[in-house]
């Protein structure tokens, strides 16, 4: 072998080298970083699962306390005569955030009303009214949907069940078929299902009727008379009585659980002042005080507050039998 020979073979015996150096380096900074990276993902992993320990209650496959259907729509779960502090809860079907509250903390109210430590108040809204559809259809089935599982008594199981099947916003959801097929999970008889399948074929018909006839020309209208400044300050129950006066009927609301809803959702917005006004869903109230969302997401938090709370008054009147069944 020649001299420039050994010299080409020295140069390539020393670059092999040098890449073997760099590639054990690469190895051990690899080995490092997915070391690190484990430890991150294991404290991660662990402060995600304290978090939810707190945040999840474990779930309450106790009975029922009574659920007594009120006049405006709203449904009281409360033991008999318990004098306890009153929880209020706004929330419509459609709402992510409060499919969110209900399984965090569904069944915290459930395991307070059955050991006489609260009395929940469920007030469904519909937030969602005026958007366009599906997003406001589905709000509006479902809520009217609600409502009639609360004539047989059947509110809290069925409001459970929208939660679980709650459609991706903006895509069609709360059929008619699956309201009606949900309704079957509940203890209704046979008798039961037929009255609650009429009642939601009746009200599936008012909410077409509602968000894809009345609102729009109502709306178009209400824009060209009294501008959008004025009509974004507005509740939707105030525009329907400002149309009622300018040529748009809302007769065929009346009776319906449709109208009850739209009608319970502006006098949310109406009936709360300063801190504790009203602004969406879900809102928390205890003891007619809003509470924040570090409490009312948390289990801790809700049942720390409920537990620290005094008695109180809830101010709906049942209806008839209360919705017994």
């Amino acid at each position: 072998m020649g001299s420039e020979a050994r010299k080409r073979s020295r140069e390539k015996i020393r670059e092999q080298r040098e890449r073997e150096k760099r590639a054990a380096k690469r190895t051990k900074t690899l080995i490092v970083i997915g070391a690190a990276a484990a430890v991150v993902v294991l404290v991660v992993g662990i402060g995600f699962a304290v978090l939810n320990a707190d945040r999840r209650d474990s779930g309450y496959e106790g009975a029922l306390p009574p659920q007594a259907l009120q006049e405006d729509g709203s449904v009281v779960l409360a033991q008999e005569g318990a004098q306890a502090p009153v929880v209020e809860v706004y929330a419509d079907f459609q709402c992510p955030a409060c499919r969110q509250f209900e399984l965090l903390n569904g069944d915290v109210l459930k395991r307070n009303a059955a050991e006489g430590n609260a009395i929940v108040h469920y007030r469904p809204v519909s937030i969602f009214a005026q958007q366009p559809v599906p997003i406001s259809s589905n709000s509006l089935r479902a809520g009217a949907a609600a409502r009639a599982a609360a004539e047989h008594g059947y509110f809290v199981e069925y409001n459970d069940i929208l939660f679980e099947n709650q459609p991706t916003e903006g895509n069609e959801g709360f059929t008619v078929d699956e309201l009606k097929d949900w309704f079957r999970q509940t203890d209704a008889n046979a008798e039961q299902e037929g009255e609650f399948d009429r009642r939601i074929d009746e009200e599936a018909a008012v909410v077409t009727t509602f968000t894809e006839d009345y609102l729009p020309a109502l709306t178009e209208d209400a824009m060209a008379e009294i501008g959008e400044e004025t009509l974004g300050t507005m509740v939707l129950s105030d525009l329907i009585s400002w149309g009622a006066d300018h040529g748009h009927d809302p007769a065929f609301l009346d009776g319906t659980y449709t109208g009850e809803i739209i009608t319970a959702t502006g006098t949310a917005y109406t009936r709360y002042s300063g801190d504790n006004t009203f602004r969406g869903t879900p809102s928390v109230y205890l003891n007619g005080e809003l509470l924040d969302n570090n409490t009312a997401m948390t289990v801790r938090g809700l049942n720390e507050a409920i537990a620290s709370a005094d008695a109180g008054e809830v101010d709906t009147q049942p209806m008839g039998d209360g919705g017994a069944e």
